[in-house]
């Protein structure tokens, strides 16, 4: 089966968004619902992964580090799409980022 791939835009407003940037990436922006779980520490923090029947929509900065986590979510029993084109479309598109800290949020 090939991956699922969605456009930021299409992304459901109550989708499951997992953010596998490193953590001066989420720190600089991110989106508001997302969950924050780096793709270097995927593996040791499985049980941080929400239990749910629906997919998983997984963002980095440019798509790549999340079409990878996708691909080994869906090979080892969840459900998962790519956000294709990641943080970088997601604010190109106009939707809104937050940062955790004082400036304003922007996409490292």
């Amino acid at each position: 089966m090939d991956l699922e791939n969605v456009a930021p835009t299409a992304v459901p407003e109550d989708a499951h968004l997992l953010d596998v940037r490193e953590q001066n990436e989420w720190d600089a922006g991110h989106a508001a619902n997302a969950q924050h779980l780096p793709a270097s520490t995927l593996m040791e923090n499985l049980d941080q992964l929400p239990e749910t029947d629906d997919p998983l929509y997984i963002v980095c900065r440019s798509g790549g580090r999340s079409f990878q986590v996708a691909q080994w979510l869906n090979a080892n029993g969840f459900e998962a799409i790519n956000v294709s084109g990641g943080m970088d479309q997601w604010f190109e598109s106009g939707l809104p980022i937050e940062s955790d800290g004082d400036g304003e949020a922007f996409i490292l």
